[in-house]
């Protein structure tokens, strides 16, 4: 069985995954990609022309560049609110417009799945899609646009004015409850989607801080109620995938409970996944499973930018809970639905009243 994972992405879009000749994509095919009746997918959507979006992206100017991944480029471009036409740059409604690259080997497949999934469904804590461009061989997608970029860039990255405005624990712990939601929202009976690739480049955050989560296109849906797994080929991002995935290309629910541990470990620590400047590129879980559960030890692994402004028993509680989630056996991991519900009795506030400052425990 083939595997295909990519390093962590550096940039709010997909990280280069897919390898496939490009394709003239018919809707028929997006149905068949998704497995769902189209009907029920592209009529939510508006069908854009490649020249609307250049217009609406000052022609793909560099100036309005704002993230590349395997897919392609993503830029920022403005459309008229109430009738989605192309706007004059810097007024109307700001999108983002994710193009791929003219002759590129891959990303149809990618664009197939995320039409066919965000054009179905729709959730507070999912990235919106407004439409598609489908001319020869360019593909476009146009989402709602996220002024605060992606977790990613605000904290592993923190670069240019992102240094100066680092994430509190509170938002931290925001950002957390509300992707649990969206993943919970997959994973639902109704939808049995399971995301396959979900890491900090792909939770996008709004002008609130609200997280949206982007990426879905590696998702699958989820094994039948007569199957246990999915057998699938390997793919996704080194460092958030679940190692039964890639040990054995068996895909469940459960491989997404193991990349939000990750992540959650992520919004602990302000580390990223893997630390390539240690020989043998260390995995965070590993070097996090000896702090998860004792005060001290957490207190250490605990993000500097923090200052110690954070309430213990509440980072007791994330801390518990991603020891669960990245369980190195599948079984023992909790479902999203019961890891939104642990996040909100953290989010309680008994869970807010102790706090460490300095190393020292206070009491507010």
């Amino acid at each position: 069985m083939g595997s295909c994972l990519s390093s962590t992405a550096n940039s709010t879009s997909s990280p280069g995954i897919i390898n496939r000749p490009p394709t003239t994509v018919c809707t028929d095919e997006i149905a068949l990609s998704t497995g769902r009746d189209l009907n029920d997918t592209v009529e939510t959507l508006r069908v854009f022309t490649f020249k609307e979006l250049a217009s609406a992206t000052g022609n793909f100017k560099g100036g309005n560049e704002i993230g590349e991944g395997s897919f392609g480029i993503i830029y920022k471009g403005w459309l008229h609110k109430d009738t989605l036409s192309p706007a004059n740059n810097g007024r109307g409604m700001a999108v983002a417009v994710k193009y791929r690259k003219p002759h590129s080997f891959s990303g149809s497949e990618e664009w197939q799945k995320e039409v066919g999934v965000l054009g179905r469904i729709t959730h507070p804590n999912l990235i919106a899609l407004l439409g598609y461009c489908r001319e020869d061989d360019k593909l476009l997608l146009v989402y709602e646009f996220m002024e605060n970029g992606s977790l990613q860039n605000r904290l592993l990255e923190r670069r240019g004015a992102e240094a100066k405005a680092l994430l509190s624990w509170e938002q931290r712990l925001h950002i957390a409850a509300g992707a649990a939601r969206a993943l919970a929202f997959l994973h639902s009976p109704e939808n049995n989607i399971i995301h396959r690739d979900f890491h900090p480049a792909h939770i996008l955050l709004d002008s609130n801080f609200n997280p949206k989560i982007s990426g879905l296109g590696l998702a699958k849906d989820g094994p039948t109620e007569a199957d246990s797994h999915l057998s699938t080929r390997i793919m996704g991002t080194y460092g958030f995938a679940a190692p039964e995935y890639i040990a054995t290309g068996h895909l469940t629910a459960k491989a997404d409970v193991y990349g939000f541990g990750v992540v959650l470990l992520i919004l602990l620590s302000g580390k990223g996944a893997i630390d390539a400047n240690r020989s043998g590129r260390l995995h965070l879980v590993e070097l996090a499973k000896s702090h998860l559960s004792n005060r001290k030890k957490l207190a250490k692994m605990m993000d500097p930018a923090l200052e110690g402004k954070y309430p213990v028993k509440a980072t007791l509680g994330v801390a518990k809970l991603a020891e669960r989630c990245v369980n190195d056996d599948h079984r023992s991991r909790p479902s999203m639905d019961e890891v939104v519900e642990i996040i909100q009795r953290v989010q309680s506030s008994n869970y807010q009243s102790e706090q460490v400052m300095n190393g020292d425990y206070v009491t507010n």
